[in-house]
């Protein structure tokens, strides 16, 4: 189990500015909703001027509550996203959000988690044993979403364990790049896996091999300089053409306008990028 939030930037557009200009953090959850839960994200944000971040969404759901200056506490559950997602920042404001495992919101939802891809739904805001999830310190937001979810009470199953653990195995594994080898790999067939995923996870194996491939393009972008054909190759696109077709449907910008992006001043992109 780990002791630390995963570090990298997969599907954060241009995560230098969001650094710069927005306090971001991530943190883990109580050791008990780990096998569900990624991890907490915390933003808090004074601007003199509007901020908009672009994400490429994981296969994953997350629970998001936003507290602009000091208006009321809002709540939404966000299904899988399947297009780049906007949102624009302004004034004062705090979030605190949950995101879950691929397939980790199901033992929570007890029922199957597709007919949440694409959808985002508003939930009850509210106190969580006395806390608002979005008011006081880190600690004390954590804490307030470790409640909010120990409560829901998530029940084990062995087809949420299967779908995390091949969802992970996608992420990790770049020679991953076939739905039929990852059922021949487990013994399975493609058919049986498309159901799981899509009970489990809210879209299917082809689409999570497909978005964990763009997302490490969208990172090695932002590291530096990219051979773009080599890149092509070691994640398994049939050439070059074929990651700048799949980026450029994905972010709305070719992968050479991107990375020429990051490398202006911030007055010079635009809030666009």
């Amino acid at each position: 189990m780990r002791h630390q939030p995963r570090g990298d930037s997969r599907g954060i557009l241009d995560p230098r500015r969001l650094l710069r200009d927005v306090r971001f953090r991530r943190r883990l959850p109580a050791a008990a909703l780990r096998p569900y839960v990624e991890h907490y994200w915390l933003i808090d944000w004074e601007l003199a001027e509007p901020f908009e971040q672009r994400v490429l969404p994981h296969p994953a759901v997350n629970l998001v509550f936003q507290r602009d200056g000091d208006g009321r506490e809002t709540a939404e559950v966000a299904g899988v996203g399947r297009e780049l997602f906007r949102i624009s920042l302004t004034g004062t404001g705090r979030v605190s959000g949950v995101q879950f495992r691929p397939g980790g919101f199901r033992p929570f939802w007890r029922r199957p988690v597709a007919g949440l891809t694409g959808e985002r739904r508003p939930l009850a805001a509210g106190l969580v044993a006395g806390r608002w999830p979005c008011a006081g310190t880190d600690d004390e937001r954590c804490a307030a979403l470790d409640d909010l979810l120990t409560g829901w009470n998530p029940r084990p199953d062995p087809s949420t364990a299967e779908a995390m653990t091949l969802a992970e195995e996608i992420r990790v594994d770049r020679g991953m790049l076939r739905v039929d080898d990852l059922a021949r790999r487990h013994g399975t067939s493609t058919r049986r896996l498309q159901r799981l995923f899509l009970d489990q996870v809210g879209v299917g194996p082809k689409w999570v091999i497909r978005r964990y491939r763009v997302q490490e393009a969208i990172e090695q972008a932002a590291g530096g300089p990219v051979a773009w054909a080599a890149l092509a190759a070691d994640l398994g696109y049939a050439d070059q053409a074929h990651l700048v077709r799949e980026f450029t449907a994905a972010t709305g910008i070719s992968p050479t306008v991107y990375a020429r992006s990051l490398s202006r001043p911030a007055s010079a992109t635009g809030q666009g990028g």
